[in-house]
């Protein structure tokens, strides 16, 4: 499994700040549920234009709730000013370090308090101007110069890591390699090679998984009073968290290994372990 911190444990397990602020003057959405991640960020600016509150909805894995949750403290308290300076590397240190696989739900954290900065001002996004690069996930090309530069990103696989980009069907990974040998000068060119076999990404798996979850093993556990979450996917470990008639129930193990496993192992990857959540 991920190597999590203490403190992204506690921010997972009892999350803070959970729902939507109802007289909200800042709103900042991002990503979006076909993407596997999403975040709703909402603040209230008092007359001086300090964060008076912060609450946030998050879909996605335990980093991505435990970063929403630390972002919410973090800029409680804070003037615009001030929390428009946090950057996703502040809110992994607050975390005490996220894995590198997952840094990216600390970027969708900073991204979110910028647009809900921008919807407090009435003001448009640099972000939004930029060419799209990946599709599957809708990142600009100016977010990706972004992460380069400030994140110190040397390889396609770390932009993936910090934006997603190149996560889903791979096709702007060559894109991808450009702008870095651009944002990046002292980086030597990449010489022609014969293409290999390409090993599904963590973040293409995740994907799957959820794909197949949601389009036939969540309907059929549904059908019995059941339901089932994706919880988190470390290489071939994929933990789930059983709901409703299913949690707790007598055969739950053999719903786990003889359906939900067998049927990720037929569509997804063939070496897939599924485990319930402790």
């Amino acid at each position: 499994m991920w190597e999590y911190t203490d403190k992204v444990q506690e921010h997972f397990m009892n999350p803070r700040n959970v729902g939507e602020i109802e007289d909200a003057n800042g709103v900042g959405e991002v990503g979006s549920l076909a993407c596997g991640d999403a975040l709703k960020l909402t603040i209230k600016v008092d007359d001086d234009g300090r964060i008076v509150d912060a609450k946030f909805k998050t879909f996605g894995c335990a980093s991505a709730i435990a970063s929403s949750s630390a972002l919410t403290e973090m800029i409680k308290g804070m003037t615009v000013e001030e929390a428009e300076k946090i950057t996703n590397e502040d809110i992994a240190e607050f975390l005490g370090g996220l894995p590198k696989e997952k840094m990216h739900c600390s970027v969708m954290g900073r991204e979110a308090l910028e647009a809900a900065i921008a919807n407090y001002r009435g003001v448009l996004l640099p972000m939004a101007e930029g060419e799209v690069v990946c599709e599957c996930f809708g990142v600009t090309d100016i977010e990706i110069r972004r992460a380069i530069q400030e994140s110190n990103l040397r390889s396609v696989e770390e932009i993936t890591n910090f934006t997603k980009a190149g996560g889903g069907c791979g096709k702007c990974e060559d894109r991808l390699r450009e702008i870095l040998e651009e944002t990046v000068k002292d980086l030597a060119p990449t010489e022609a090679r014969p293409k290999k076999e390409k090993k599904m990404t963590t973040l293409q798996k995740i994907k799957k998984i959820e794909q197949v979850l949601e389009r036939e093993i969540r309907p059929t556990l549904r059908k019995d009073g059941g339901d089932i979450e994706l919880v988190d996917v470390d290489g071939d470990f994929v933990t789930v968290s059983l709901r409703g008639a299913c949690a707790g129930c007598q055969s739950s193990r053999t719903t786990l290994k003889e359906y939900v496993e067998k049927k990720l192992r037929e569509q997804v990857v063939d070496t897939l372990i599924v485990e319930e959540e402790k």
